[in-house]
């Protein structure tokens, strides 16, 4: 079975292999993606963010999955010592670099439940899989027709924080600006919520980020630095 939506604003595609597979399948998936989107995204004034950045939700209030994804965010602010930031002066809250890995992470649960054992779900090219393995390419941070590495990975996730999408999407919290010193960062991590938002912090941390997001607990990780050097930990899953 294979599937492709725009939700949340990029492409998600699932492929599952088991043979019980269909469309019913997928349903959950894309509902509960569509219900992130509408709950989570700070483009819309009435999702939960947006109402509780306006005043308009007390922390009694907030859903339990709200205060959870937020929890994360504080958690990821400290630990990247206040580079990884979703309330930036002057900005709205936007927790969308944590949204996008804890929610693919949770579809991806939800298909696990219903009893898939052997699937690929890439959104916007961050990619959990089940079962395995499965063969993934990252894309080379300058050539969009190349890829700079490709990596085997079996119940896992990548995650790849870049310029090359969205240009200058990604800012240093300590500073406000756009980070710099690294051209792309991907790690691999048990779950996507973990890459996602190690890839997003160790970014905007620029050139220091490689060896924080390294010593991260089950994180393994290939960078390009704005020197065009290539870095990458020892046990980065290489595809043969």
């Amino acid at each position: 079975m294979r599937r492709v939506e725009h939700v949340m604003g990029f492409p998600v595609s699932l492929r599952v292999d088991d043979d019980f597979a269909d469309d019913r399948t997928a349903d959950p998936v894309f509902a509960w993606l569509r219900e992130v989107d509408a709950r989570f995204s700070p483009f819309r004034a009435d999702s939960e963010v947006s109402r509780l950045d306006r005043g308009e939700l007390e922390t009694e209030d907030l859903s339990p999955d709200l205060v959870e994804v937020l929890d994360l965010c504080e958690e990821y602010r400290v630990a990247s010592r206040g580079a990884f930031d979703v309330r930036l002066p002057g900005r709205g809250l936007d927790p969308c670099a944590m949204v996008k890995g804890w929610s693919v992470q949770r579809a991806a649960e939800l298909l696990a439940a219903r009893g898939a054992t052997r699937f690929c779900l890439n959104a916007g090219g961050d990619v959990v899989t089940y079962g395995g393995p499965w063969r993934v390419g990252v894309r080379h941070p300058e050539l969009a027709d190349r890829l700079c590495v490709v990596l085997e990975l079996t119940d896992g996730a990548v995650a790849t924080s870049a310029r090359y999408e969205r240009g200058d999407h990604i800012l240093d919290g300590r500073t406000g600006r756009p980070a710099t010193g690294l051209l792309s960062v991907t790690v691999v991590a048990p779950s996507l919520t973990e890459a996602d938002a190690t890839a997003t912090a160790a970014f905007a941390l620029g050139a220091e980020g490689v060896e924080w997001a390294a010593a991260r607990e089950g994180c393994e990780v290939f960078a390009v630095d704005a020197e065009r050097r290539v870095l990458r930990t020892a046990g980065f899953p290489v595809a043969g």
